[in-house]
């Protein structure tokens, strides 16, 4: 065997018995497509080609995974359009090198592959992964507000056909490796690292002449309707339509992606990779990429990895308690017990707690990648009690019961003293302060907020709220926990709402207020989904339901938190007087049929519109500036009041917590991206139009005087 390394040590070489084995072993955890990237592969490649007898080559790692993708620095730092053009066309030209060597080339997945990782996965002749639930593998790039630039827009639909690539692509899909096997990604799975190895290896002696890709033979026909046939028009028709219904123009990546697709796949295959370096240039150098790169890379990585936060090595959490057993407790349950914890599930309810647990079952159910013996496992770590006796012991207790203080300083009382030496209590309480409910602790040290997300299983965010006294070793403990179930932490400071539910109810309450005023209800959910946000107002305020908003009002007030606008009566009169609790009832803003599904926005809304108030016309961007902006405003009080300590959290919390618009990189990144001094205009012009709300916060204000931003311009 010969065995060599590129000059620049960032890679493996070996021959052996005709095949070359290229292994990546870049700087760092993983292998990432860098200005080191192109120069190791291309070295590697010419090795390979220049060994005598040569029959085939592997292309393999050295890490975990395969290769994570672009460099995200670079990516993010580039402006220059001409630079980034010619960047991306050295990569889909060294990628075309691979693919028209001359021998067949196989990609040994080990790990993911994801991005312009899977690109050159896909410009191999033939696929290896890992059979590994815990292997990705796709192309997330329109998540990062880009779309894939190595060639997956052009080579996925030419492996796959166009509808099952377009399906991928424009959703920004990464599929575990089985899936991945089933769907066409990859051609073959082996059970270990070396398998895989060899398995790509033996392809290679089996079919020394697979040498060409099926888009470079004279007789290739794509999967399924060719591009200018009636059949992948309708599918074009399709997926615009599809588009626009779920993003309502708001994200410029998955359109652009779409165009690449169609565009590209009639032409001459190297003609269609210029065509996608096109498109993603255009996007990779514009604002709405920095701004979700910002946040759903720079921002979330350290919020997942706890930077800046205190951290301890073992957190001494076992045993976790959850009291209520309702959707988001049994939620709560369930993923700790998936997370190896042993869990006591309790409520004073039978009923309560069989639902609790069947929701369990039913979500296990789901998940296809666990054995039945795993399912098991999980449910048999789970307690379900009305007893107080089982909780004995718990180094966490988690309480979620409802939204009412005295009943919460009941409850802290009665079970707080089953706690384990040293035991944690917190909270899921989602506005009363940490600081009130720590008042029937004997230990306010340990009782912190930890603020789930409903539903459980599918939210990412948790919000950890310490109060007053909350040490700094529980929140430790508890960062701790929060990486054992895999949820995504952002750390605040106290007072009623926190954070995320002050941002949240301000956009809600909006939507009321604007229908209140006499804008069509239909108009007002369309702002909101063509601004960006996930879920438009009233749509989403039938979720959390108007009952529960109604009870909220009540402590709203009693921390001077509740605005005192036409909205809030309108909500309170479609509670009161026309018995619209919301979703789970079958009624609220909108109608809904038998299996809850949204029919329409109820008609006598447009009727409880506040006749004393001016209707005053507008365009739907000063709709869409009300909408965002008193989310932003909420934001910049909660960092003018020490609620938020990181800036990061900020944003992590209002696009993963409430579904701010990702598009625009969260709350201060719109400030910015709108620019300070612009913004505080616009926020003074609309508190003497539409009231005192709007008054944007003195250091925000400050802040837009001396001509600054929250975050560094790129």
């Amino acid at each position: 065997m010969t065995q060599e390394r590129t000059k620049n040590e960032m890679a493996r070489l070996a021959f052996e018995d005709g095949i070359a084995t290229i292994t990546l072993e870049m700087p760092g955890k993983a292998n990432k497509i860098d200005e080191h990237f192109g120069a190791t592969l291309l070295e590697g490649l010419e090795w390979a080609k220049a060994r005598e007898g040569l029959t085939g080559i592997v292309i393999a790692s050295a890490h975990k995974d395969f290769c994570v993708g672009a460099d995200i620095d670079t990516l993010y730092r580039e402006r220059d359009a001409a630079r980034m053009f010619e960047r991306v066309r050295q990569l889909g030209q060294l990628y075309r090198a691979i693919e028209t060597c001359g021998v067949p080339v196989v990609a040994a997945l080990t790990g993911s592959a994801l991005g312009g990782g899977y690109e050159l996965a896909l410009a191999c002749h033939h696929r290896v992964a890992l059979d590994d639930p815990a292997v990705r593998i796709g192309l997330p790039e329109v998540t990062l507000g880009v779309l894939p630039g190595a060639g997956g827009t052009q080579r996925l639909p030419r492996l796959i056909g166009l509808q099952p690539a377009l399906e991928i692509i424009l959703q920004g899909k990464m599929l575990r490796a089985p899936k991945a096997k089933s769907s066409g990604l990859v051609d073959a799975l082996a059970p270990s690292r070396e398998a895989v190895l060899e398995a790509a290896k033996a392809f290679i002696r089996e079919n020394p002449r697979h040498a060409t890709q099926p888009w470079d033979k004279k007789s290739f026909r794509y999967p399924g309707p060719q591009p200018g046939s009636d059949m992948a028009r309708q599918i074009f028709m399709a997926a615009a339509a599809m588009l626009r219904k779920k993003t309502a123009g708001a994200y410029r990546a998955p359109e652009l992606a779409l165009s690449a697709v169609q565009e590209g796949t009639p032409l001459l295959f190297d003609r269609a990779l210029e065509v996608e370096a096109r498109y993603f240039t255009q996007l990779a150098v514009g604002d709405q990429a920095k701004d979700m790169i910002r946040t759903i890379w720079y921002h979330r990585t350290a919020a997942e990895k706890h930077e800046g936060l205190p951290r301890t090595d073992d957190p001494k959490i076992h045993k976790v308690a959850i009291l209520g057993a309702g959707m988001m407790g049994a939620g709560i349950a369930h993923i700790s017990a998936r997370a190896g914890f042993e869990v006591v599930l309790k409520d004073i309810d039978q009923g309560a707690l069989d639902r609790g647990m069947k929701h369990i079952e039913s979500e296990l159910a789901k998940a296809r990648h666990l054995s039945a013996e795993e399912k098991a496992a999980v449910l048999g770590r789970i307690t379900p009690t009305l007893e107080a006796e089982p909780l004995e012991g718990t180094d966490l207790v988690i309480e979620a019961v409802i939204e009412n203080l005295e009943i919460k300083h009941q409850v802290t009382r009665e079970l707080e003293p089953l706690l384990a030496e040293g035991g944690i209590w917190a909270s899921n309480t989602s506005a009363i302060p940490i600081t009130d409910l720590a008042k029937a602790s004997a230990h306010p040290d340990r009782f912190i907020g930890l603020h789930f997300f409903s539903p459980v299983e599918k939210m990412q965010l948790i919000e950890i709220v310490r109060g007053e006294k909350t040490s700094e070793e529980t929140v430790a403990r508890c960062l701790g926990y929060t990486k054992a179930i895999s949820k995504l932490p952002i750390v605040v400071g106290d007072g009623y709402g926190f954070y995320t539910t002050r941002v949240f109810s301000a956009y809600i309450l909006e939507g009321a207020q604007l229908v209140a005023e006499g804008f069509d209800p239909v108009l007002v959910e369309w702002a909101a989904r063509s601004a960006g946000m996930v879920v438009p107002p009233l749509q989403v305020f039938d979720e959390v339901t108007l009952k529960l908003a109604v009870h909220a009002f009540e402590q709203g007030k009693r921390y001077g938190r509740l605005p005192d606008v036409p909205g809030v009566k309108l909500v309170e009169r479609m509670v009161r007087e026309f018995d619209r609790p919301g979703r789970a009832a079958g009624r609220g803003f909108y109608d809904y049929d038998d299996r809850g599904k949204r029919v329409g926005i109820w008609p006598g809304l447009r009727d409880l519109a506040d006749a004393s108030i001016p209707y005053e016309k507008t365009d739907l961007d000063e709709l869409r500036d009300r909408l965002l902006g008193l989310q932003a405003l909420e934001a910049a009080r909660a960092v003018e009041a020490g609620i938020i300590e990181r800036l990061r959290d900020a944003e992590v919390g209002a696009v993963f917590g409430v579904g701010f618009a990702p598009n625009r990189g969260g709350p201060l990144g719109y400030i910015d991206r709108v620019g300070p001094r612009r913004f505080v205009e616009r926020m003074r012009d609309f508190a003497e139009r539409f009231g005192p709300r709007y008054t944007p916060p003195k250091a925000l204000v400050e802040m837009a005087e001396r001509g600054e931003t929250y975050f560094e311009p790129v």
